[in-house]
């Protein structure tokens, strides 16, 4: 059996949060799916489910973590999160999104990165 190296990696993740104008569950798949694929990530499993009166949650399940994107229909709106432990990727997703033609509205300008800090103890 062959060894199987391990990369340490530091305890941080990237994130992306917009909302995109856009709620049609086929078109955002595609959508996503071809942007996923063209920034380089790996899904690893994919999870959808139409709620019966209206909305939509999807999840990708990345090896670099997770994009998830939940429907609003009543206001025509989707929001979309993106975690990844890959800047590089995370950044190119960001960069890439526009090439969708979705109409899109970051939360904020750049990649949000995540790190754990000392717990204080009261």
């Amino acid at each position: 059996m062959a060894n199987i190296e391990y990369k340490a990696l530091q305890p941080q993740i990237f994130n992306i949060r917009c909302w995109v104008k856009e709620v049609d569950p086929k078109l955002l798949k595609v959508a996503f799916n071809k942007l996923l694929s063209h920034t380089g990530f790996n899904v690893l499993s994919f999870s959808e489910h139409n709620f019966p009166v209206q909305g939509y949650t999807a999840i990708w399940l990345l090896a670099e973590s997770h994009l998830a994107i939940h429907t609003f229909p009543q206001h025509e709106w989707s929001y979309v999160e993106l975690s990844g432990c890959n800047k590089a990727k995370t950044a190119a997703f960001k960069e890439s999104i526009f090439k969708t033609g979705l109409e899109v509205n970051f939360e904020e300008d750049a990649v949000a990165a995540s790190i754990p800090t000392k717990s204080k103890k009261s």
